[in-house]
């Protein structure tokens, strides 16, 4: 059935990078808590949200948002930048620390998919892209970013 097949490929997805997220914090404490690695997920496929966009977008005030925002500015795995279209709004941003902590999850989705161009033909991977657009775009409008990634 289609939906117990998406549901096997996205659950290997989630399985690798927790296997990969344990693995580098084998011998030493892991920096992130559950929920700040669940925030900073969620800032980085926003795109560059306000604090205010991330709280709409989580469904938390902004107070919460903001004391959660700074714990990650202080841990080194977010950054405030100035808007350049509104001097007094700041978007948030991931650092290199944290890019280098999700490039566990990124690598691999880059190496399945050199697999699945290896294993299907063009007109397949059209295809596959075209649906993966579609649901993106069209089927998902719950989880839209305020901004592009």
């Amino acid at each position: 059935m289609l939906e117990d097949r998406f549901n096997e490929v996205y659950s290997k997805f989630k399985l690798h990078f927790y296997r990969e997220t344990f693995a580098r914090f084998q011998n030493r404490e892991a920096s992130l808590t559950t929920v700040e690695s669940f925030a900073m997920e969620a800032i980085y496929a926003l795109g560059a949200p306000t604090i205010h966009e991330f709280a709409d977008f989580m469904r938390i005030s902004s107070s919460n948002a903001a004391y959660k925002i700074g714990s990650l500015i202080r841990k080194g795995y977010v950054e405030k930048v100035q808007s350049e279209l509104d001097g007094r709004e700041y978007h948030l941003r991931p650092t290199q620390k944290y890019l280098d902590y999700y490039n566990v999850s990124a690598s691999y989705v880059h190496e399945v998919i050199e697999r699945i161009k290896e294993r299907f033909s063009p007109e397949d991977l059209a295809k596959l892209e075209e649906m993966l657009t579609v649901m993106s775009e069209e089927l998902m409008p719950e989880v839209t970013p305020q901004h592009s990634v």
